[in-house]
């Protein structure tokens, strides 16, 4: 059966993968690595963007 993909507009700036954990190089008590949470600022953690965004983005 074939297999449907809809056909949303990825942000150009992170292509789909719009938040990342960077560490701090501190560690948690319990040894872990202390990380921060940073989302894309072009689509605000989304991955995609409106298609008039999108337009307006192209230069």
């Amino acid at each position: 059966m074939p297999q449907y993909v809809l056909n949303t507009p990825i942000c150009s700036h992170c292509d789909g993968f719009p938040v990342a954990a960077i560490t701090t190089g501190a560690r948690h008590r319990d040894g872990s690595r202390q990380t921060i949470r940073v989302a894309c600022p072009a689509c605000h953690g989304t991955g995609t963007v409106p298609a008039r965004r999108r337009e307006a983005a192209r230069v």
